[in-house]
C-alpha cells in the first residue's frame, strides 16, 4: 500500500488535460447516449419493476471531485435494503436479483450515471467514485485522484471488470481493502498522470468492446 506522504510528494497536481473540451465531449456523449439508449432504459426499468415490484433506481452517496459528496445513480440490481449488509458484492451474492445478475454482467446498471455526467458530478473516463469509508482509508491517493471528476470507466475499471468474481464471500472487505482497491488506485493514478483526449477515446472503445465480448 502506498504511504500517504510519498503519494503526495510523488504525484503533486494532476496535469490539466480534462478542460472545457473534455467536458463538452462528455456532455455531448451523455446526451447522445440517452437519446439512442432510451428504449433500453425503458426495457430495463420495466424488467426491474416486474421482477420484484421494488424501486427501479438505486442511489448512494459517493465522494467526487475535491471530496464533494454526490448521489450516484444506478439501476437497482439487488434486493431493497441490501446496502445494510455492506457495500461490496462477492461471487454468488444472494442479494442480487434475477434481473440484477444480467444487468451487472453487461454493466447496464451503470447507465443512469449518464445523468450524473450531465449534472457535472462525473465524467466518462475517470477513476470510479467510491464510498466515504474507503476514501478515508486511502485519503492521500484520493487527494490526487479527486482533483478530477470521477468517471464511469478507466484502466482500473477495465482490469477489475469482474471484481465481484474475485472477491471471496468469507473475506470480502479484507480482500478489497488490502489487495484490490490499492491495485485499482495505482492504475487510476498512473493513467491520470499521462492521460489525453486520445487515450480517453481508447479507454471508451475498450470498454465498449468488453461489453459485447
Amino acid at each position: 500500500m502506498l504511504k500517504g506522504l510519498e503519494v503526495v510528494e510523488e504525484c503533486g497536481s494532476v496535469p490539466q488535460r480534462t478542460g472545457p473540451l473534455n467536458r463538452v465531449c462528455d456532455v455531448l456523449c451523455a446526451v447522445m447516449g440517452l437519446f439512442f439508449l432510451w428504449p433500453i432504459l425503458c426495457v430495463v426499468a420495466a424488467a426491474i419493476k416486474l421482477d420484484d415490484g421494488g424501486p427501479v433506481l438505486y442511489k448512494q452517496v459517493r465522494v467526487g471531485r475535491n471530496f464533494r459528496r454526490f448521489w450516484l445513480w444506478k439501476f437497482r440490481s439487488m434486493v431493497p435494503g441490501a446496502e445494510r449488509a455492506g457495500p461490496l458484492t462477492s461471487s454468488g451474492d444472494t442479494r442480487l436479483t434475477r434481473v440484477g445478475c444480467l444487468l451487472r454482467r453487461y454493466k447496464l446498471d451503470e447507465l443512469p450515471q449518464l445523468f450524473n455526467i450531465l449534472k457535472g458530478d462525473m465524467q466518462l473516463v475517470g477513476a470510479r467514485p467510491e464510498v466515504e469509508q474507503y476514501v478515508q482509508m486511502f485519503r492521500p491517493q484520493y487527494a490526487f485522484i479527486l482533483q478530477e471528476r470521477p468517471g464511469i470507466t478507466d484502466p482500473a475499471t477495465l482490469a477489475y471488470r469482474h471484481e465481484d468474481q474475485i472477491l471471496s464471500a468469507s473475506q470480502t472487505e479484507e480482500q478489497y481493502v488490502e489487495q484490490i482497491l490499492p491495485a485499482k488506485l495505482k492504475l487510476s493514478m498512473e493513467y491520470q498522470k499521462q492521460r489525453s483526449l486520445l487515450s480517453d477515446v481508447g479507454i471508451l472503445l475498450r470498454t465498449a468492446a468488453g461489453l459485447i465480448a
